[in-house]
């Protein structure tokens, strides 16, 4: 497995450790955005958009909630 600063190649995680990477990813970011050196919350974007970018080319059709589009929320809102 090619091995980048943040982990193994996105490309080379089998689909349940993908989703477990980017659960902690996600999980870790709001820590290294306020805690971080420069150069960690480089690496933690890096390997953000490497993961999220391998989830997307794996489910491209992937349907959103109702709730997470902009009618949704402006629903959630009362708007119109």
């Amino acid at each position: 497995m090619a091995e980048h600063g943040g982990g193994p190649a996105a490309r080379e995680l089998e689909d349940g450790r993908l989703l477990r990477e980017l659960e902690t990813i996600h999980r870790t970011r709001h820590e290294t955005l306020l805690h971080g050196s420069d150069e960690a919350l480089a690496t933690h974007t890096q390997r953000l958009k490497e993961l999220e970018d391998e989830y997307l080319r794996r489910h491209p059709r992937r349907a959103p909630a109702a709730a997470r589009t902009r009618s949704g929320a402006r629903a959630r809102a009362g708007e119109d």
